[in-house]
C-alpha cells in the first residue's frame, strides 16, 4: 500500500509545467472560510522559488531556503490548482532573488519577491527577550483545541496541522468571554500532522494565528494585503510556538506580528502584515 502524503508536503508539491512554471494543488484542508490560507500560498511560493533558482543553477545548495517573502495579496483564490510563474531576477553566491505570480483561473492571486539564502543555524550575537519564552514548548494542561473550538468551523487548516490556543490570551476560543477589551494578543501552539516541521511550514506559521482583532469582538473577515515574513533558523522536530500582536487597529488597517519560536527557543521566523479590519462590529 503507497503510504499517504503528509497534508502540508502535499500542499507544497509543485509539478513542472514548462521551464520556469509549475502548478500545485491546495486543498480546501487549507483554507479559512471558502478561501485559500494566505500563510500556505506564501509558503508555496517560496516552495516554486527554491525550484526556479535550482533549475536556473543546474542545482541548488540543499542549505538555501527562502529567508525572506514579502507577498501582496491581489485576490483570494478558491482550493484546488494553482498556477506559479517565476522570474529569477538574481542568482548569487550567497543571495539570490525569484520573483514568484501564484495566479488561478488566469488571474493573480499573489505577487511574491523571495530572498533565498542560507538561514542562521549558530547561536546569535544577540536576542531580545521574548513573553513567548515563557510559554511552555508544548501545548499545556489548559489549551484549546482550534479544531474542537468554535474557530474550527472556519479555520479548516486545523484539519491539516494541529494548532492548540492559550486559552489566556486566545479569548475567541470562548466568544463568550470576548467584550471588546481583550488582549491584542494570541498565542498558538502549532505543528503539521505527520511529518516534522521544515522552513516552508514554518514560514506558513508565519500567519497561522486568527486575527487579533477577534479579541476585539471584530469576527468577520480579516483580508491580509501585505506580509512579509522572515525565516531565521530552521526548525527542530516538534511544535512550533506562535505569538500574534498588534500595536495599533484602526478603523480600517491594522498590522499583525508573528513570532514562531520552536521546542528548543529558537526563533525561526518574524513576519509582519498590513490586513483590513473586519466591519463586523462586536458579537
Amino acid at each position: 500500500m503507497t503510504a499517504l502524503t503528509p497534508p502540508f508536503s502535499a500542499a507544497m508539491a509543485l509539478t513542472s509545467t514548462r521551464p520556469g512554471s509549475y502548478c500545485a494543488t491546495i486543498s480546501q484542508t487549507w483554507t479559512i472560510g471558502p478561501k485559500v490560507h494566505g500563510g500556505t500560498m506564501l509558503a508555496v511560493c517560496g516552495a516554486a522559488a527554491r525550484a526556479a533558482l535550482g533549475a536556473h543553477t543546474g542545482g541548488l545548495d540543499a542549505a538555501v531556503e527562502p529567508v525572506s517573502i514579502s507577498a501582496s495579496y491581489l485576490s483570494a483564490p478558491n482550493p484546488g490548482e494553482v498556477q506559479l510563474t517565476t522570474t529569477v531576477r538574481k542568482s548569487g553566491r550567497r543571495v539570490s532573488l525569484v520573483e514568484v505570480e501564484l495566479a488561478q483561473g488566469g488571474r493573480v492571486a499573489v505577487h511574491a519577491v523571495v530572498t533565498l539564502a542560507v538561514p542562521d543555524d549558530a547561536a546569535p550575537l544577540h536576542a531580545a527577550g521574548s513573553t513567548l519564552a515563557d510559554l511552555s514548548p508544548t501545548p499545556d494542561a489548559t489549551a484549546v483545541e482550534v479544531s474542537s473550538s468554535p474557530m474550527g468551523a472556519v479555520m479548516n487548516l486545523a484539519s491539516a496541522c494541529e494548532i492548540w490556543a492559550d486559552a489566556a490570551s486566545a479569548k475567541f476560543a470562548n466568544p463568550e468571554s470576548v467584550d471588546g477589551t481583550g488582549d491584542i494578543h494570541v498565542r498558538m501552539w502549532v505543528r503539521p500532522r505527520g511529518e516534522a516541521p521544515d522552513a516552508l511550514f514554518a514560514l506558513m506559521a508565519g500567519d497561522v494565528s486568527a486575527p487579533v482583532t477577534l479579541n476585539l469582538g471584530r469576527f468577520g473577515w480579516a483580508p491580509t494585503i501585505q506580509l512579509t515574513t522572515y525565516l531565521r533558523a530552521l526548525p527542530v522536530d516538534g511544535w512550533l510556538r506562535v505569538e500574534a500582536s498588534s500595536t495599533l487597529v484602526g478603523q480600517r488597517w491594522f498590522e499583525e506580528d508573528h513570532l514562531v519560536l520552536d521546542e528548543a527557543g529558537t526563533v525561526v521566523v518574524q513576519s509582519r502584515q498590513l490586513a483590513m479590519v473586519p466591519e463586523a462590529g462586536p458579537a
